[in-house]
């Protein structure tokens, strides 16, 4: 396994300027990215300080079920003593969902490694599952690829109704029959078998979308001590409860500031990421196991389509002794993490920067200080056939992204097509064309009225000679179909639906291929977070 670091134009403004000095969007930030920035907000978490043995208990209590490694177990015990964390987090995906997912998990690790050596103190990774998401239409499927074509495989079970995916029940059969179908998609290896069974077990031992995602995920990381927290979890929302009291008590002010610092942002030429409202609440209401989001109207929270009308005093009454009615929205969640977790730094993607620069007042309105944002690491990871296909052509990755690899096979498909057939066959065509022409004025002269038998007709017979041309050049390409299948194979390994393969495979693809220690071999590489793209050549 070998490993490459490009640098890589980025395509996103907010973070290519987030990466490049004196730029606007550092204005939206508490700090800047670098070694003095984590070693000002480390100073500032221990003048903060708390008690964390709840926290503690909260995460390992949810972490037990799934199997404590002596890692694991180390960390959780760090925290307790008053270690200070890099968070980063995903939605329950299936098979652990994209692999930027797996891609978040290791930046924390790094990140978290990373700090503890430079600031010799102890730093823990915890990975946010949002278990409180509804969205399950963006959870329920991945991407495969079955010969060169790309195919979306999703679990079949849908549900009308907003339930969270920490609450929604797996139909184990139907997973059973998505998880088959994408086995056999990848093709059989050595490792085929075993990765099925690994992940049936998994499958059994767990109820919902989230108890899945976290048995995966701490199959691929326990070894590294990842530890992992459900927003959802009941117990957890216990412990924000007076957290909630206070995003309640200051909802009207994070609306304004928020709504505020957006337009801000939309003036600088970032855009709007979360079109904000100064009527938001920023907070969901769960009703019999729906999540509805709430908006103030007239000193109320309510949400109209589902006849929700809450008083303020009615919802800070359930924010106290029933906090697992209420969830967080982009908003509140980092101000959540920040209220509840000892963040050094906050690992996400490029749309979670665009929205993290949105809420530097709704921190400060709180009494709190926006962490460190790392932007997450970048892998493309290469498989050995298509390094040889890369190394045949001549073509590098970034060739494939600037999509050198469909224009030499539309280039090769132009060059192999048999010109003489088809002008043959448009000759040919033209010929009967002109004498319908000439039959057509016949007609016309004798006063024969065919018209539209004889239009019927030819149209009949120029879709025979379509036909005959799709066939020739159905021919003709079946003759050189291992060349163009090796195009398809560049493009739709790493550059599926027109975007970064991390986007769309999940990483079993690659478990499948490589073996059980994949996870294991990319950790052991030296990754730095930073303006830059990495290559794993497996």
């Amino acid at each position: 396994m070998k490993l490459e670091s490009i640098q890589v134009p980025v395509k996103n403004r907010v973070l290519a300027d987030y990466w490049s000095p004196n730029t606007a969007i550092h204005e939206f930030f508490e700090y800047e990215y670098n070694d003095k920035s984590f070693e000002m907000r480390a100073k500032y978490l221990e003048q903060r300080a708390g008690d964390q043995k709840e926290l503690t208990a909260i995460i390992r209590q949810f972490m037990e079920p799934l199997g404590l490694s002596d890692k694991t177990n180390e960390h959780l015990q760090q925290l307790e003593q008053g270690a200070v964390a890099v968070v980063g987090g995903q939605q329950a995906g299936v098979l652990t969902g994209p692999l930027y997912s797996v891609h978040k998990a290791i930046s924390v690790i790094t990140l978290a490694k990373e700090q503890s050596e430079k600031l010799q103190r102890a730093v823990v990774p915890i990975f946010w599952i949002a278990g409180e998401d509804h969205d399950l239409e963006e959870i329920n499927h991945t991407f495969t690829m079955r010969d060169t074509d790309i195919k979306k495989r999703a679990y079949g079970e849908r549900s009308r109704r907003k339930t969270m995916a920490s609450t929604t029940n797996l139909n184990k059969e139907a997973m059973t029959q998505l998880i088959n179908t994408i086995i056999k998609d990848f093709g059989e290896t050595a490792h085929t078998e075993r990765l099925f069974n690994q992940l049936l077990v998994a499958l059994n031992e767990s109820e919902t979308f989230t108890d899945f995602f976290a048995r995966l995920m701490n199959t691929l990381f326990k070894d590294e001590g990842l530890l992992m927290i459900d927003a959802a979890d009941v117990k957890f929302r216990q412990y924000e409860r007076n957290h909630f009291v206070q995003l309640i008590h200051h909802s009207k002010e994070i609306a304004r500031l928020v709504t505020e610092k957006e337009a801000a942002l939309d003036r600088a030429g970032y855009g709007k990421p979360i079109l904000a409202t100064e009527d938001a609440a920023n907070l969901f209401y769960v009703k019999d196991g729906e999540r509805f989001l709430l908006e103030r109207r007239q000193h109320q929270f309510v949400n109209l389509a589902a006849n929700i009308k809450l008083s303020q005093e009615e919802l800070l009454t359930m924010a106290q002794q029933h906090p697992e009615n209420l969830s967080n929205n982009v908003v509140t969640r980092p101000l959540m993490q920040e209220m509840t977790i000892p963040v050094l730094a906050f690992v996400g993607g490029p749309g979670e920067l665009a929205y993290w620069a949105t809420l530097k007042d709704a921190f400060a309105v709180l009494g709190l200080q926006m962490p460190i944002f790392a932007p997450r690491l970048n892998i493309t990871i290469i498989t050995r056939h298509v390094d040889q296909l890369l190394r045949e052509y001549h073509l590098t990755v970034e060739d494939i992204w600037n999509g050198k690899a469909i224009a030499l096979k539309e280039q090769f498909i132009a060059e192999v097509q048999d010109a003489e057939a088809k002008r043959q066959i448009l000759d040919m065509q033209q010929l009967l064309l002109e004498k319908y022409a000439t039959l057509e004025r016949y007609f016309a002269e004798q006063q024969i009225s065919l018209d539209k038998i004889l239009e019927k007709n030819k149209e009949n017979h120029v879709r025979q000679f379509e036909y005959l041309q799709q066939k020739v050049e159905q021919t003709v390409l079946s003759k050189h179909e291992t060349t163009i299948r090796k195009f398809m194979t560049l493009q739709n390994e790493l550059y599926p639906n027109d975007g970064f393969q991390e986007r769309s495979y999940n990483p079993y693809q690659y478990i499948n291929e490589f073996g059980p220690t994949l996870i294991e071999e990319m950790l052991k590489k030296t990754y730095n977070i930073g303006n830059h793209h990495y290559f794993l050549y497996l």
